[in-house]
């Protein structure tokens, strides 16, 4: 390859420019070196130099797709305390986070349960995981995704909101419960369920069960309607657990806690622990209605 004629550098950078091949253009010359040095085929020096285009292609969209996912940082799987919320199961979110069986079809993920219980950090590492898998996830607090879904309506573009969050494989719509009881955002926040709903993939943390929502939609007939879109087809984790913040204030409390109090309260929080695995979890709103409009509910309920 060294009696090649001489190669005009500058006229390949502007072709390896047209054909939108940055990661070739920075490193053929290196390439080039190391294939003369070593007698390799021509076909080896492309084959090399295409390997190498198509992995920093990868690595950039992984790049790409973070940046836009707009995940909190610091939120794995492995930094996910599964023996503090007995009632999920390690290997279940781990089946979940590939991504194949249920992003596919459009069906949904909700977590129920009080503050502090993990709902937030157990939703981004998720996301997390399905984004290093090739997903495309967005991760917002509901509340705002909702406020600027009311300013696209009052501009006259909501289609084309709701169509530019079609590229999302997974919305993650985090502390629904916190949105305020007004028509205007609930409406917002129904057509945004209705138009992702057999579709798309929507991920909700709430703290209130279904029984409560009436206090977000404040007509229940679209609190049904609400309800049984995100329940079909949809896995239910309920993680009723103490608050993590509470458990570690109390810890620091109790570094100078007399052993027969803190021995009291170990016994007591793991009755509790106990009666929350033994509980059915209670969803409280219209569960047979649902069950009979969905026969599989009951099935993704039980399994969490």
């Amino acid at each position: 390859m060294s009696q090649n004629p001489v190669i005009d550098s500058q006229r390949l950078t502007l072709m390896l420019n047209e054909l939108r091949l940055p990661a070739i253009k920075q490193m053929w010359s290196d390439f080039a070196v190391r294939s003369d040095r070593e007698g390799w085929p021509a076909a080896r020096f492309l084959a090399a130099l295409t390997e190498h285009e198509l992995a920093e292609r990868d690595r950039r969209r992984m790049e790409r797709h973070l940046s836009e996912a707009r995940l909190p940082p610091g939120k794995t799987l492995d930094g996910f305390d599964f023996n503090a919320v007995p009632m999920i199961s390690r290997a279940q979110v781990m089946a979940m986070c590939a991504g194949d069986g249920w992003l596919e079809n459009g069906a949904n993920l909700m977590l129920f349960g009080p503050p502090g219980g993990g709902k937030s950090h157990l939703a981004a590492a998720i996301g997390l995981a399905l984004v290093e898998k090739g997903w495309r996830v967005l991760f917002t607090r509901t509340s705002d995704l909702v406020q600027k879904l009311q300013v696209a309506r009052r501009e006259l573009a909501l289609e084309a909101a709701l169509a530019r969050l079609d590229k999302y494989h997974l919305l993650i719509l985090d502390d629904l419960a916190y949105i305020t009881k007004d028509q205007a955002e609930t409406s917002v926040l129904f057509e945004l369920i209705s138009a992702r709903y057999e579709r798309r993939s929507t991920l909700i943390t709430a703290n209130q069960p279904f029984g409560e929502w009436g206090k977000i939609f404040p007509d229940p007939a679209m609190t049904l309607a609400a309800a049984d879109r995100l329940v079909h087809h949809a896995t239910i984790f309920e993680m009723n657990v103490e608050s993590y913040r509470r458990r570690t204030a109390t810890a620091t409390i109790w570094s100078g806690t007399p052993t027969n109090l803190r021995n009291q309260e170990i016994r007591r929080r793991k009755l509790q622990r106990q009666s929350n695995r033994a509980a059915r979890p209670n969803l409280g709103l219209a569960n047979d209605n649902l069950a009979h409009q969905n026969p599989n509910y009951r099935v993704n309920l039980l399994s969490s």
